[in-house]
C-alpha cells in the first residue's frame, strides 16, 4: 500500500472543500482498503467522513430519510425499514456477514467497485483501471459476469444488494458537492459502461453523499431474492427486487422488478414492467413479461445461464407475490 495522507472531515463542507486531486472519500473502508491492498486503489489522501453526523434514520412525513452514514446492520433492524420497506432489510442482510455489515456504510455501499477478478489483478488490463488497455474478461473468466447493458470495453457487474432493492424503491440519492446540492434517482445513480467504464456512476470529482431519501412504500407486496453460488455471503449471480400489487379482480395493478448481477448498475426491468401492468397476474403472464425484457440479454459463452436463472427467478419470485 503506498502512502497518503488522512484528514478527518468535520463537516460536510469541509469534507468537499478538502477534496482535490488524488483525494477520495473513506467511509467504513470495507471496499476501498482492500482496493488499496490490492494496489487497485492508490489515493494520495484520504479524507474521512465516517464520523459525520450523517448517522440517523429519520421519518419525514410519509417518507424516510436514510443518513449515507448509517450502518448496514442499522438499517437492516430498523423497525421503521423492517415494517415498511422489508424488501430492503432482507437485501441488506444478503449482501454481506454480520462483521462487514457492522462497518459498511450506506454510501459506501452504494459506491462499492465490481468484483472483477481483472478489475481486482493489476498485472492484468482492465478498461476500468486503465481506460483503452482491454478487457480481457470477454474472452476469459466472465461467468460471474453481466448479460445485460454491457458493451466492448466492459462487461463487469454492480456488486451491491442493497442497490437493487433502492432501485425498485425509486429511492433518491441527496449529493453534495463543488457545484452545490443536488438529488440524483435510483436507477439514475449508476451508469452502464458504454465507452467509459471507469465511471461507475453519474457522480462529479468531490461530490459526498450525504442520504437516502425512500419514497412512501408502493401497495403491493415486496420481496428480495438473491442466487449466489453458496449458502454463505457470496455476490450474486442473479437477484431480483420485486413489489407486485394485483387488484381484486386478479389483474396487475402495480408492478416493480430490478435485477442485480447481471449489469454494471441495477437493472430495472422496466419492460416486463410494461408487459405486466394492467394484465392478468397469471404464471404465464410472468413468463412472457420475463422474455420480453430477456431479450436484449447478450450473454457470453460462459454466463449464459444467467438467462434462464434470471427468467426462472422473475417467474418464481412474481408468483410467490400474486400467492
Amino acid at each position: 500500500m503506498k502512502p497518503f495522507e488522512y484528514a478527518r472531515a468535520g463537516s460536510t463542507a469541509e469534507a468537499v472543500r478538502d477534496f482535490g486531486p488524488g483525494t477520495m472519500y473513506l467511509g467504513g473502508g470495507t471496499n476501498l482498503v482492500d482496493l488499496m491492498r490490492l494496489g487497485v486503489a492508490e489515493p494520495e489522501r484520504l479524507v474521512d467522513v465516517s464520523r459525520l453526523p450523517l448517522d440517523t434514520i429519520e421519518p419525514q412525513g410519509d417518507r424516510v430519510r436514510v443518513g449515507a452514514t448509517v450502518r448496514n446492520t442499522d438499517l437492516a433492524v430498523h423497525p421503521l425499514i423492517r415494517s415498511r420497506y422489508p424488501m430492503l432489510a432482507r437485501a441488506v442482510l444478503a449482501g454481506a456477514s454480520g462483521q462487514v455489515r457492522n462497518v459498511a456504510t450506506v454510501a459506501g455501499n452504494l459506491l462499492q467497485r465490481t468484483r472483477c477478478t481483472y478489475f481486482q489483478d493489476v498485472t492484468r488490463p482492465c478498461n476500468k483501471r486503465r481506460p483503452g488497455s482491454g478487457c480481457p474478461a470477454i474472452a476469459g473468466d466472465h461467468a460471474g459476469l453481466a448479460i445485460l447493458g454491457t458493451s466492448d470495453a466492459c462487461v463487469a457487474t454492480h456488486p451491491s444488494d442493497m442497490a437493487v432493492a433502492l432501485a425498485a424503491l425509486d429511492a433518491q440519492v441527496h449529493v453534495t458537492g463543488p457545484g452545490g446540492d443536488r438529488i440524483v434517482p435510483m436507477p439514475g445513480l449508476h451508469r452502464l459502461p458504454g465507452e467509459e467504464p471507469e465511471r461507475d456512476t453519474v457522480l462529479s470529482p468531490g461530490d459526498l453523499i450525504t442520504a437516502v431519501e425512500l419514497p412512501p412504500p408502493p401497495p403491493g407486496a415486496s420481496l428480495y431474492r438473491k442466487v449466489r453460488e453458496r449458502a454463505s455471503f457470496a455476490f450474486a449471480l442473479v437477484s431480483i427486487a420485486a413489489v407486485l400489487d394485483v387488484g381484486p379482480d386478479g389483474d396487475v395493478a402495480g408492478c416493480r422488478i430490478a435485477l442485480g448481477g447481471v449489469a454494471h448498475a441495477p437493472w430495472r426491468a422496466e419492460r416486463a414492467e410494461q408487459a405486466l401492468i394492467g394484465g392478468p397476474a397469471t404464471g404465464e403472464a410472468f413468463l412472457q413479461a420475463a422474455e420480453a425484457e430477456l431479450e436484449q440479454a447478450r450473454p457470453l459463452p460462459r454466463n449464459a445461464f444467467k438467462v434462464p436463472l434470471a427468467r426462472n427467478l422473475i417467474v418464481a419470485t412474481l408468483e410467490e407475490l400474486a400467492a
